[in-house]
């Protein structure tokens, strides 16, 4: 194949081609011919130039094409949300309820079920449309965006603003955003594996004809999105996007959702218990009622009105809530959660696998010694890393920039040949340079393993000596030494080639001279050690994993006054079986040498073990880790690839945010739990007690109407949950969704509150002679009151020093107040109501007040025997 820098036929100003206009949004243009079109002919039916777009023909394209995104569904319109919620089984059974309610006069259960609908309604749209646009703005800010040319010059733009016809920008590290063809190339690399499976990057450049690749499919000119690029720049023409791109096309017809979280699991298995209650209580009712030859629409509407209140129908909201206030709350923490589920995990982390830089040390690394293999100064091995640092083309490493910021550079009778980028699995880059009358490659790594490929070395100016064993002692000798000084090491090594040779592959890097050591000093963060003794509090164990040398974590580590559990090297790990890794984690707290694979194996078998594991990396290699960990961190410098795999991004670099992080997780999944502790406990309670009360009661314990008041009453009571303040018992400790609990919970507390209803079942009937009417209106006051109170139990064990949110006390105390107030205003009798005794309310008061203090008791022993506290 005949490569070359850029294409020199393609027009400035093409006309345009009729031929290939398409009339459909979201076409991308041209068809699948555009693999194999000559760059000239893409040119004219793309209506496009080497210049790049203008913005008014880029916003039309827009609007015609649609985003440059794949298996993403658009949003519905407020107005289709709200339908989409009527289409609810339980909403719908609610309607077909107030039609029939209309249809026998009976206006006071028409108007209040008609009102239940609406408001639970609202208050799902409304509240999770805000939720999501909250967390969509945040999402925004930490959006993936690529450099294309607009108007003639390079401009960045977010990835999903991408159009056909664009000329855009790549260089290493950076995501493909569309499907294009190669015009300029310089040694670029690209990895694949999304579409083809290839683990190894491939070489991409010009070619002089559109001809197939050598394995009969795209030509090598062709870029994909979803690829990305290891090392050099590139300029390529966008020719699909969305999903006419490949890997839309895969996504499309491929499209299945993520796999469930352990978060979204347990509220599934909540809601199917909840089910599973409700038909069993609802059938129950109908039975009781039928044989006791009771009316059978009132029957049904007694049913319905239990089933309705049984629902925790405003779950969804409050998760939704909680989890987008939680996600705000995290951004004034600086950290942009991508997605919302995340939080919980983050509140359930217990292991932080991190790198040494950036978090232990400041990331501010300095070049501050070159030295041979007797630790004596030398010039040469600086001027030949220097060489190697300025004409890689891949990503820059700290460690690049410092040897570029060490000194002047003069170039001008060098050029650039070829390069060998790096690899995590050679830990070295080479690179093939002419210049002083020959042609030589420089190689530039791990000490170690360039050490192994040397077999000549230079000391003192003199020419290249064999590195025997003795040799390779001192050398060795040397580099231990920088290490326990706390000093990051590269080698330099070279070798002169043919002067004709052209290429250079890994097969040439042997029978190196290896020219001596770089020491880099990057000190440690001052306050590193608060931060990882605050995780510590937080039952966080932190994990370094890093490529560095055990001597130089042992010395950072040792500096910050760190305590070092056990040492795992990278071969050492490739000498252990899966079963040994694992029994090997728990003790091993330094991971030294370690390759990508090793670090996604490592995360791996932490979580077989149960541990939730959390990830925080910002360069290539450590996308899959980041995918395989339960939460991936990356920061708002990493590169596309870490940032798309990551579900939460680090404004700041730093351990003290992820512990703000880990409390905030926690205060979420923990005002979650508030809500349904409340519905499995007291709620529950009272709905049992209605079931239960059909049996020996001579009238249906609570009008069909008063079951859905109450149950209205209730839920907005609740609303103000997601803002609630947490004690800080709460965030002390990893949490963790345990449906085993709540269902033990919900059978302690149940019967307690439907204890306390027949009590008041009988205080009524056998102290104060209630009728049907006066029944109905005692038990609805007192089953609100315990319903909502409850809440002030439930949500604190201090209750008397730990108070609510200000909304959440108002919202409780209104809903008590309505209850109270309402037999005495004049909706009471229309709502079957009447008017209670003074006497009678104060009775209610003191069954309301023994039973709080009851359930405070048992929260505590329950709360405490349980480790939620």
């Amino acid at each position: 194949m005949s490569r070359r820098n850029s294409l020199g036929k393609v027009p400035d100003r093409p006309a345009i081609d009729r031929r290939d206009r398409r009339d459909g949004r979201k076409d991308s243009g041209v068809s699948a011919e555009w693999r194999t079109r000559s760059l000239p002919d893409l040119f004219r039916a793309l209506r496009a130039s080497k210049r790049g777009l203008d913005s008014p023909d880029a916003g039309a394209r827009l609007v015609a094409f649609g985003p440059n995104l794949i298996g993403t569904k658009p949003r519905l319109r407020l107005a289709f949300s709200f339908l989409e919620r009527l289409q609810n089984p339980l909403v719908l059974v609610l309607l077909v309820a107030a039609a029939v309610s209309a249809f026998t006069g009976d206006a006071p259960s028409f108007f209040i079920i008609s009102f239940v609908v609406a408001c639970s309604v609202v208050l799902d749209v409304v509240q999770e449309h805000r939720a999501r646009t909250a967390a969509e703005r945040l999402r925004a800010q930490v959006s993936l965006t690529a450099k294309v040319m607009r108007d003639g010059r390079p401009t960045s733009v977010p990835t999903s603003e991408i159009v056909p016809g664009d000329v855009v920008l790549l260089s290493a590290g950076d995501l493909v955003p569309a499907d294009a063809r190669l015009i300029e190339a310089q040694h670029l690399y690209v990895n694949q594996a999304l579409l083809t499976g290839e683990s190894f990057p491939i070489e991409k450049g010009i070619v002089e004809s559109a001809e197939p690749s050598r394995d009969g499919g795209a030509p090598d000119d062709a870029v994909f999105m979803g690829s990305s690029v290891v090392s050099g720049t590139a300029k390529a023409l966008v020719a699909a996007t969305g999903s006419k791109a490949e890997i839309g096309k895969v996504a499309t017809s491929l499209q299945s959702e993520p796999p469930p979280t352990a978060f979204t699991l347990g509220l599934r298995d909540f809601g199917f218990l909840i089910v599973q209650l409700t038909i069993g209580l609802v059938l129950f009712v109908l039975l009781v009622n039928l044989l006791f030859h009771r009316p059978l629409l009132q029957s049904f509407l007694f049913a319905l009105a239990l089933a309705v209140g049984l629902t925790p129908e405003l779950l969804p909201m409050v998760v939704s809530v909680t989890l987008a206030h939680g996600a705000l709350r995290l951004s004034r923490a600086q950290v942009i959660v991508k997605r919302l589920s995340a939080i919980h995990d983050l509140g359930g982390m217990d292991i932080l696998c991190s790198d040494k830089t950036g978090t232990l040390t400041q990331a501010h690394i300095a070049l501050v010694r070159e030295v041979d293999i007797e630790g004596t100064d030398s010039a040469r091995a600086m001027r030949l890393a220097q060489l190697n640092a300025a004409f890689e083309t891949g990503i820059k490493s700290p460690l690049d920039e410092a040897i570029l910021e060490a000194g002047p550079i003069d170039l001008a009778d060098w050029r650039k040949i070829d390069e060998v980028p790096f690899d995590f699995e050679r830990r070295r880059v080479s690179i093939l340079a002419e210049g002083e009358g020959r042609r030589i490659l420089v190689v530039k790594g791990a000490p170690e393993d360039v050490l192994a490929l040397s077999s000549c070395y230079e000391a003192c100016g003199n020419d290249p000596l064999p590195l025997d064993a003795a040799a390779r002692q001192r050398a060795e000798a040397t580099f231990d030494r920088l290490g326990s000084d706390g000093f990051r090491v590269l080698g330099v090594a070279w070798r002169e080639v043919e002067a004709t040779r052209d290429h250079a592959g890994t097969a040439d890097e042997r029978e190196l001279i290896f020219a001596g050591f770089l020491a880099f000093l990057d000190p440690p963060k001052p306050d590193a050690k608060a931060a990882l003794d605050s995780l510590h509090a937080l039952g966080v164990g932190v994990k370094i994993l890093t490529g560095d040398n055990e001597h130089v974590t042992r010395h950072v580590c040792a500096e910050l006054g760190i305590p070092i559990g056990k040492t795992l090297v990278g071969p050492e790990i490739a000498a252990l079986g899966d079963e040994a890794l694992a029994a090997r984690l728990d003790e091993t707290t330094l991971f030294c040498r370690v390759t990508p694979q090793q670090k996604s194996r490592i995360i791996a078998a932490l979580r077989r073990k149960g541990h939730v594991v959390g990830y925080i990396g910002d360069g290539i290699n450590d996308a899959p880790s980041l995918h395989i960990a339960d939460i991936g961190f990356s920061v708002d410098t990493a590169t596309d690839v870490a940032k798309e795999a990551a579900c939460m991004i680090l404004l700041r670099k730093d351990l003290d945010v992820l512990a703000e992080g880990v409390r905030e997780g926690r205060r979420t999944f923990a005002n979650i739990l508030k809500y349904i502790m409340m519905g499995t406990s007291s709620n529950f309670g009272n709905m049992f007690s209605m079931a239960g009360g059909v049996l020996f009661l001579p009238f249906l314990p609570m009008l069909p109407v008063q079951v859905l008041l109450n149950n209205l009453l209730y839920d907005l009571s609740e609303v103000a949950i997601p803002m609630d303040r947490v004690e800080d018992e709460m965030v002390a400790r990893p949490r963790r969704w345990d449906l085993s609990v709540i269902r033990k919970f919900m059978m302690v507390l149940g019967p307690i509150s439907s204890a306390f209803d027949f009590v008041t079942f009988g205080l009524l009937i056998l102290a104060f002679r209630a009728g049907e009417t006066i029944f109905h209106t005692a038990w609805f006051v007192e089953s609100i009151a315990t319903q909502v109170l409850v809440i002030f139990i439930i949500r604190t064990s201090r209750p008397f020093r730990d108070p609510p949110h200000p909304l959440l006390a108002a919202t409780s105390v209104l809903a008590v107040c309505v209850a109270v107030a309402l037999p005495f205003s004049p909706l009471g009798t229309w709502l079957g109501f009447a008017p209670l005794s003074a006497h009678l309310l104060l009775a209610l008061s003191g069954v309301t007040l023994v039973y709080l203090g009851l359930v405070y008791m048992v929260r505590r022993r329950f709360f405490a025997r349980h480790g939620l506290t």
